[in-house]
This record gives C-alpha cells, sequence and structure tokens, in this order.
C-alpha cells in the first residue's frame, strides 16, 4: 500500500514512520479496548502486552489515538496510561475523528476510525479483539455499526475473533458479503464468536497459514479491491466460554438494556461491563486472550506479507 503526504493533524511515531519507510512489517492497534472495553488497570496491562506480542512475531506495533488533538499513530507509553485512566477519553468513530482534532480533545479509535488512520499512514494490518456490526434488533433502530461501511471501503486487513456476540452475528456476515468484504476463517470452517470459537454459522473462506493469508492480500491490493478483509481468528480453546453459555449471559445483558433505554455508542460498552459482571470476570479473562492471540497472528501475518513481496520483486 502507497503512502501519499499525510495531513497535517497526523504524527507518526519516529519508529513507525522509519519502519513505512523502509518496508518493514507494521501493526495497527486500535485504544477503544483499553478505553471503553476493559476496566483500569487491566486495560493498560493488556494494551502493553499487545505491543509486545507485535514485536515479538517481529512486526512493529503502531497503536493509534488522538491525543489532544492531534492523531497519534504509535503512541507513548504514558499515553497509553492517560487512555486507560482518564474519565473524559471520547469513543471515537469516523463521524467523530474531525471533532477531536477540531477541539483539542483525546479519544479511542474503534475499529473504523483505526481502519482509516491505517489507510491514510500506508498500514495494511490491524489486530483487534471483535468487529462492531449489525445490533440485535436493527430491523427497528437501524443500528448497525461504522465498522461494516469503513471495512466495505477501505483495503486493510482486519484480524480479530469474529464479530462481537452481542450483535446479530448472521446480518452482521450479510452486509460483509453484501459490501465485497472478503471474511477468511484463519484455520476453521466456522465463522467465530468472539468469547467462543463456534457460532453455527459458516465462515465464508479459509486460510491455514500466515504465509496463505499474506498471499491473498497482496493478490487483493493488486488486482485492487478496494475493500477489507476479516481474518477471523478463534479465540483460543483453553480460554473460551461455550456458545451456549455465553448466549445465555448475552441474553440477560441485552434485556437490560432494553429495558434501560441504552442506544448508540453507550450499548457496547455498557453490555461489555455487564457481561463482566455476569460472567464473574471469565468474560474480561476472554477478551484478553483472544487480542493477544489476534495480535500474535498480526504480527505473523505482517511479516509474511513482507516476505512475499520480497520474493515477488516489489516493494511497497
Amino acid at each position: 500500500m502507497r503512502r501519499s503526504g499525510l495531513p497535517g493533524a497526523f504524527e507518526l511515531a519516529a519508529e513507525v514512520r522509519e519502519a513505512l519507510a523502509a518496508g518493514a512489517p507494521v501493526v495497527a492497534l486500535e485504544t477503544t479496548i483499553l478505553s471503553h472495553g476493559m476496566p483500569y488497570p487491566q486495560n493498560v496491562a493488556t494494551a502493553r502486552s499487545l505491543e509486545r506480542i507485535v514485536r515479538e512475531a517481529g512486526a512493529v506495533p503502531a497503536t493509534i489515538a488522538v491525543i489532544g488533538g492531534r492523531v497519534r499513530i504509535g503512541v507513548e507509553d504514558a499515553e497509553l496510561e492517560l487512555l486507560g485512566c482518564a474519565s473524559d477519553i471520547l469513543k471515537l468513530s469516523l463521524a467523530d475523528l474531525a471533532y477531536a482534532v477540531s477541539t483539542g480533545r483525546s479519544g479511542a479509535t474503534t475499529v473504523a476510525a483505526t481502519m482509516f488512520c491505517c489507510a491514510r499512514a500506508g498500514i495494511e494490518i490491524f489486530a483487534t479483539g471483535g468487529i462492531g456490526g449489525v445490533h440485535r434488533g436493527a430491523e427497528r433502530t437501524m443500528d448497525v455499526s461504522a465498522d461494516l461501511e469503513a471495512l466495505a471501503r477501505t483495503p486493510v486487513a482486519v484480524v480479530c475473533a469474529g464479530a462481537k456476540a452481542i450483535l446479530d452475528l448472521p446480518k452482521t456476515l450479510e452486509v460483509l458479503e453484501t459490501h465485497g468484504v472478503a471474511v477468511v476463517g484463519y484455520c476453521t470452517d466456522e465463522f467465530p464468536a468472539f468469547w467462543s470459537r463456534r457460532s453455527g454459522l459458516h465462515a465464508p473462506l479459509r486460510l491455514d497459514s500466515p504465509a496463505a493469508v499474506a498471499h491473498l492480500l497482496r493478490v487483493r491490493r493488486e488486482v485492487g479491491l478496494q475493500s477489507g478483509t476479516v481474518i477471523a481468528n478463534p479465540i483460543p480453546a483453553e480460554s473460551e466460554i461455550p456458545p451456549e453459555e455465553m448466549a445465555a449471559f448475552v441474553e440477560v445483558a441485552a434485556g437490560e438494556a432494553k429495558r434501560a433505554g441504552i442506544t448508540g455508542k453507550a450499548l457496547t460498552p455498557w453490555l461489555l461491563g455487564r457481561l463482566l459482571a455476569l460472567t464473574s470476570g471469565r468474560s474480561l479473562i476472554a477478551n484478553i486472550a483472544l487480542v493477544q492471540e489476534n495480535a500474535r497472528l498480526a504480527g505473523e501475518i505482517a511479516c509474511a506479507l513482507r516476505v512475499s513481496e520480497s520474493r515477488s520483486g516489489r516493494g511497497v
């Protein structure tokens, strides 16, 4: 992916800038999971572990956030602490990114906003926990995550544990298919359901190695496809919550949210917090395990993509 000049609101960390200039593997990491997805201090510890895991895989981590009105692609350790414990951190999707910049605020980027920043910077691989999607009852509320639209028009690969199981997963897959987003089950024929390895839904495609995924991404780029790619990587078996058990917790939490009138941006963080209580902390343990596994795989894919490009005689 070739990078044009970045606008003035963007700041690349020196390490990320040097890696991109050299064609070295880089993996982006989002920050909503840090500020709105986990409690402190586990959130900051997890964010630090993700950067470490990406490095261990051979790639450079680029954690993305808006700090004081600047889009930071690669943040300092003290800024991770700020994002994890400050009470006024905005949750930034595409609709909010420019607002945070224009008002000098700080905010954590969602999947959609992180993909946008990746595309502007020239980063092709991004690791997260789970993508957003079509919310339950969307036929009445029209509540559909901007992540799906971002995937439809942004050529970035998102390594995730599928979509969050609080969503309508069949409708989410239908929307992804409609928008031409390649959904690849990694070493699985079944689309994973975030905290659980199984959803009962078929994964449209399957690949079984980082090299195979890297080759697909290179071919998609070369033929000019402008949509994203979802690499659906199941949570490690030892860390999952069985789908039947998790479904019961989700039903309780979703019912409580409906009765309380919680909707929009507030819904997902509220549900994650409620599930943390309902599962006696097991959902957090699972969340940490799956996002760490996704960071590892993303690093391996980024390195394999670099090897594939070198062998083909093409740089980035």
